[in-house]
């Protein structure tokens, strides 16, 4: 039995998780789905980056060992709380995300606009079908679901202190494993934070949100990792 604290990207709370959720709970996991500040029911707190990377710690609780996973921008609250919580992190995974390096801001992906907060997109295959695919059907209630995403917690800086990192599972939905490993060569800030000895990638081809389009196969791939 794995304890699973799961962590969503933009604009969405812990009912991202809820099939993926199920599918590891019957698998025998204990699963904490974690709704960041500002968003979801959360919305209207104040949130800042800092404030997110808590609610992952306390979303750990005081279980001696813990996976954490962070999907998109949930990657960088994660990256945080790997730091804050050390050994009692068994594995860290990152969902079309990865470990970025001190001093990075989800900002230098995505440029968020003026400074507000960032509503949510479409999710409509139709405007992209490769960053929304496999929600066709899926689009209106996932959009109705959202909420505008605090400006505060893309702009700022993370910042790291211990560059040690647990062994990483890197879960790619929008890249192919080819890909990833070049980026890794690279540099690349996505990854540029791994610790290149203890580290897998898991293809799991689909859009950028499988806990929607494929919930059973990215709950396999977090069971056997």
């Amino acid at each position: 039995m794995t304890n699973f604290v799961l962590v969503p990207g933009m604009w969405l709370g812990a009912w991202a998780w809820d099939e993926v959720a199920q599918h590891l709970r019957a698998a025998g996991h204990d699963v904490t789905a974690v709704t960041l500040g500002g968003l979801a029911e959360r919305a209207g707190e104040p949130a800042t980056l800092e404030s997110h990377i808590g609610d992952v710690v306390a979303a750990a609780g005081d279980a001696p060992a813990v996976v954490l996973v962070g999907h998109s921008y949930g990657g960088f609250p994660v990256r945080g709380a790997v730091e804050r919580l050390g050994g009692r992190v068994t594995r860290a995974v990152y969902v079309d995300s990865g470990p970025v390096p001190d001093g990075t801001a989800q900002a230098d992906y995505a440029a968020p606009g003026p400074e507000a907060d960032v509503p949510p997109p479409s999710f409509d295959p139709a405007d992209d079908p490769g960053l929304f695919a496999g929600l066709e059907g899926r689009s209106a209630w996932i959009r109705q679901r959202c909420t505008p995403h605090p400006y505060a917690t893309v702009a700022a800086r993370l910042r790291l202190h211990d560059p040690r990192q647990p062994p990483t599972d890197l879960v790619v939905s929008t890249f192919t494993r080819a890909n990833v490993e070049r980026m890794i060569a690279d540099d690349h800030p996505f990854f540029a934070g791994l610790d290149r000895r203890d580290y897998r990638v898991h293809e799991l081809p689909t859009g950028h949100w499988p806990m929607f389009s494929r919930p059973a196969d990215l709950a396999g791939v977090l069971g056997d990792a």
